[in-house]
């Protein structure tokens, strides 16, 4: 999942990379509140402010249809209602909350609406969206159960039009924690997102719904921050590769060995092995099926193969390899289940992934020198639920693996998850055209071959998912999304750790 992030003028220098829960979010305002003594109506015309400014600039049309809930969400649409009512805009709001169950400040934001002469319509089943930018005021962070009824209604009139959709702080529907859709949600071009950046708009089914997303501080003192421990941060940039010695040699650059390919799946493993030497790897040995070892590296004649059947002659690989990689293509059989036993009794940096995971469920292994790499429907197996309750909560999902096997663990999927046991790092990097087969198999190539460098696991772990993904994006840029291969990312894999 590539993420477009702006960040709108007068706030931070930069890009905030650190992420908060929506009750985090909401303690950060209450502190500016009570104890900097900003008024919390100032904050909700601020944000008004921002979402106009934010159309002005992204957008030619003049104008808007508001939809407006009954919370500080709408609030802040009837904000930004009046400027653009002010600025000659045509405005249509619909309301879905009568306006007197308004409270506090999304009431006072409603009166000056109505005294700058603005009108309000409310919402039916035969309205027809035809011409303007949609603003999505209906629901805020606070939501928590499922849209129904008439909200249901509007989020799927706003879905099935053809309008430009900006969402204000967080598309309705979606739960800001999870990323998780509670029954439905709006599907916006552009959200904005005010105080804190929401964890739950970087990953999962967010992609689908969040559009571009930018953010506005509004102006809250930088101070009050440090008092919030955050929740997650945006990997915007990925650690930095330090430059080769120039009397460098390959025993310098580490040794990864790589252990699967059962019968019919020699091309993982050989994607994975590729993969590690594209990141630099000084040494590759590939241990796999005697039947197929001879042709794994016809094309890549780098790649060193041993074919082994008997699980005793694997022990003298183990001893001269800096990590060991084990997973792709190794299958479920007493072959797979021998090798992962010796593989997991040594005491080598690890990087499992694929079967290596399926055949560790209901086991009980630990330890901190490994990174597990599962995919969502790996990541059930080893939690014994459902792939759905890993997509409810991909940050729990995420943490629990991390707290039960150790290590670091890398949940794949649209916004990546790593989780070393401190905190969580969301990937911004990747596009749907990493939905083939053998991605997933370069990319634990690439974390052993970055760990066999000396790379912390976690600094392994998240340059390989920031490389891997950037990689895809640029092959997507260059060719499309649609019949992208693992393989067409090698030559931009290697591009980018230079």
């Amino acid at each position: 999942m590539s993420i477009l992030l702006s960040i709108l003028p007068n706030q931070m220098d930069k890009l905030p990379e650190k992420l908060y829960l929506a009750e985090q979010v909401r303690e950060i305002e209450r502190i500016a509140i009570e104890d900097y003594a900003v008024p919390s109506i100032d904050l909700m015309r601020q944000a008004g402010l921002a979402v106009f400014e934010l159309i002005k600039k992204q957008y030619i049309d003049d104008e808007l249809v508001v939809f407006c809930g009954s919370g500080n969400n709408a609030g802040d649409g009837y904000v930004l209602a009046r400027l653009a009512i002010q600025a000659d805009f045509k405005v249509t709001v619909y309301y879905l909350s009568k306006p007197d169950a308004l409270k506090g400040d999304a009431l006072i934001a409603y009166q000056e609406y109505i005294a700058a002469e603005g009108n309000i319509t409310q919402f039916n089943n035969d309205i027809c969206l035809a011409k303007g930018v949609v603003v999505d005021a209906l629901f805020g962070t606070g939501l928590n159960r499922e849209v129904s009824g008439i909200y249901a209604a509007a989020i799927k009139l706003i879905n099935d039009s053809s309008m430009q959709v900006v969402s204000i702080d967080i598309p309705s529907g979606l739960n800001a924690d999870t990323g998780a859709l509670m029954g439905n949600a709006v599907k916006a071009n552009h959200t904005i997102s005010f105080v804190g950046l929401k964890q739950g708009l970087f990953t999962g089914v967010a992609a689908e719904y969040c559009g571009s997303i930018s953010y506005s501080q509004l102006n809250i003192n930088n101070d009050i921050f440090q008092q919030i421990v955050y929740s997650a941060k945006l990997m915007l940039a990925p650690p930095v590769l330090p430059k080769r010695n120039r009397v460098s040699h390959k025993g310098h650059n580490g040794h990864v060995l790589l252990v699967g390919g059962d019968i019919g799946f020699s091309g993982a493993i050989k994607l994975a092995s590729e993969a590690a030497l594209r990141v630099g790897a000084g040494l590759v040995t590939v241990v796999t099926r005697e039947k197929h070892a001879h042709v794994i590296n016809i094309n890549r004649p780098e790649i060193m193969c041993r074919g082994i059947e008997d699980v005793e002659t694997l022990s003298p690989l183990l001893d001269k390899a800096s990590v060991v990689v084990i997973g792709p293509g190794l299958g479920q059989s007493q072959w797979a289940k021998e090798l992962l036993a010796e593989v997991i009794a040594s005491d080598k940096p690890l990087v499992c992934d694929a079967d290596a995971l399926n055949l560790m469920n209901n086991k009980d292994f630990f330890r901190d020198n490994w990174v597990l790499t599962p995919h969502p429907g790996e990541a059930a197996r080893l939690l014994n639920c459902s792939t759905q309750d890993v997509a409810k909560n991909r940050f729990e999902a995420v943490s629990k693996i991390q707290q039960t096997f150790g290590g670091v663990c890398v949940l794949k999927g649209a916004g990546t998850l790593i989780d070393n046991g401190c905190e969580i790092i969301i990937s911004t990097t990747g596009n749907p055209g990493m939905a083939s087969g053998g991605m997933g198999d370069v990319l634990t190539g690439m974390i052993g071959g970055f760990i066999a460098q000396k790379s912390a696991l976690q600094d392994a772990a998240k340059l390989a998912v920031y490389l891997h993904g950037q990689a895809a994006d640029l092959s997507a840029k260059n060719q499309g999304e649609r019949g992208m291969l693992a393989s067409d990312l090698m030559s931009y894999i290697r591009k980018l750790v230079n």
